[in-house]
């Protein structure tokens, strides 16, 4: 995602390996400095999908300008709206909710590894999917890091994608060489000390800024250590323990497709309202005015309601119209705009009617199923990389040898649907399994948990009926008599 130079690459990469060989070599950290550097010169463009999302679009920072004496000055008398429509995080959680809202479900032959990974994927897991989602549609990547806890449980956190820097290598498999951390905390003091920790594929070194140098943090009892501990005995990975779970093939916000279409709906509506509010102003046109300047006029007018002109002078008020009708048209078009580029359902009765067919829905998901697509597509092979690490951990922990790769993942989508032609359909459709209509019916999110619904109502609907007679069971109620 960040290009660096090969000859830093090759330099960090042979001073990590020799570190490895001798504990007296450390990685150069003027070389990490300099990474970390050209990393902040990126934070203004990752954290702009942020900064829209909480409804800070750059009409916030618009100014009004007058000039005196051919100096620009600052106004601060005239109206200036600054209107921003939260266009970007109605996007994002369409497509958040839409991709990750229901549980992503997992499945396995294996049945044992099954029960092990939904064991594990507890509300937290869904709750940090929905996170990783969210934050790579504002910011083009978003980072997940695998680790052991202190108890030694396997564990993971989110780490924001500016703070991190990855280098990968130069071959086109793209293997994470090794990824740079950094981030600021405050001391009780209220001041801010920066962080760093280098993460290589063994282990983690950990730094702090120090009189304008990175030295080691000897707040760690071993500096650097393993990735995790199990017991006394330290392990590293193998891989570095970083994920990026990616947006989009080009790694970037969803904003930048229609950031200009939003700027100029904010534009236009501040521009609006600040006309209507100077329409509350009256434009006086004066001629041979009495007085020596327009400040004496507007005294005159505000305390006697009245101005004094000479024998041919005059005074005549003028107002400002808004063309309405070819503003709203205008705001229309951008609206449509930003649901097209920004690829996103416009719900609004007025577009899809009160009751669509199950076909025009459909249509009307077509551009969020494409940005969904995208996204799931680079989701599915993050969450292989993440189950990598589980398994690994379930290996090493004695709890069994398992394939990550034949993990199946089946992302659930929220979508609107006209219950009642789902149902009808499903009721018709007797050709099929009564498994796979379940599937289907807009009621049922579990599956299985519905079987076993159904089954328990048969087996408690059979006890509730009285025994069959003899009749009813076609018994003849002959019986042989002893002899």
């Amino acid at each position: 995602m960040y290009p660096i130079t090969p000859t830093h690459t090759e330099e960090l990469l042979k001073i990590i390996e020799d570190s490895a060989e001798t504990s007296d070599t450390l990685p150069d950290t003027t070389v990490i400095q300099k990474m970390i550097d050209k990393h902040e010169l990126e934070r203004d463009r990752i954290l702009e999908g942020v900064a829209y999302y909480m409804n800070q679009a750059d009409i916030k920072k618009k100014l009004r300008y007058y000039y005196e004496g051919g100096v620009r000055k600052i106004d601060t008398d005239k109206p200036n709206n600054r209107i921003s429509h939260n266009w970007h995080k109605l996007l994002v959680q369409q497509k958040t909710q839409y991709l990750v809202g229901k549980p992503i479900t997992f499945n396995a032959e294996d049945a044992k590894f099954l029960e092990l990974v939904n064991e594990f994927v507890n509300e937290e897991f869904d709750d940090v999917m929905n996170e990783l989602l969210k934050n790579a549609s504002n910011k083009g990547c978003e980072w997940l890091h695998p680790f052991v806890d202190e108890e030694g449980n396997f564990d993971y956190i989110r780490i924001p994608a500016e703070e991190v820097y990855p280098v990968y290598d130069m071959t086109k498999k793209r293997n994470l060489l090794y990824a740079i951390r950094y981030y600021d905390v405050k001391t009780i003091d209220d001041e801010m000390i920066r962080k760093v920790e280098l993460y290589t594929d063994q282990q983690i070194f950990y730094y702090v800024m120090y009189n304008g140098s990175l030295v080691l943090d000897f707040d760690y009892k071993r500096n650097p250590e393993s990735h995790f501990y199990l017991g006394e005995t330290g392990y590293g990975w193998g891989k570095v323990p970083l994920i990026q779970f990616k947006n989009n093939d080009e790694g970037v916000s969803d904003l930048v497709f229609y950031k200009d279409l939003i700027d100029q709906y904010n534009s236009n509506i501040s521009n609006n309202a600040n006309t209507f509010d100077e329409m509350q102003d009256l434009i006086y046109v004066i001629k041979n005015f009495g007085g020596q300047d327009l400040n004496e006029f507007m005294t005159n007018l505000k305390h006697y309601k009245a101005v004094e002109v000479s024998d041919d002078g005059g005074l005549e008020l003028k107002s400002v119209d808004v063309p309405i009708d070819s503003a709203n048209t205008h705001l229309d078009r951008l609206e449509v705009n930003i649901y097209r580029f920004g690829q996103g359902v416009n719900n609004n009765p007025d577009k899809v009617g009160n009751s669509p067919t199950n076909v025009a829905i459909k249509n009307l998901y077509s551009l969020l199923d494409l940005k969904a697509n995208e996204a799931e597509r680079k989701f599915r092979p993050a969450l292989h990389a993440f189950f990598w690490f589980f398994t690994e951990y379930l290996k090493m922990t004695g709890q069994g040898e398992y394939d990550h790769t034949l993990l199946q993942m089946t992302f659930n989508r929220s979508r609107m649907t006209n219950e009642l032609e789902q149902v009808q359909m499903g009721s018709q459709s007797t050709d099929i399994s009564k498994e796979t209509r379940l599937a289907h019916h807009p009621w049922v999110d579990d599956v299985e948990a519905e079987l076993k619904r159904i089954e328990d109502e048969e087996e408690e609907y059979r006890n509730s009926m009285p025994p069959l007679t003899d009749v009813e069971t076609g018994a003849d109620g002959d019986e042989d008599e002893p002899e």
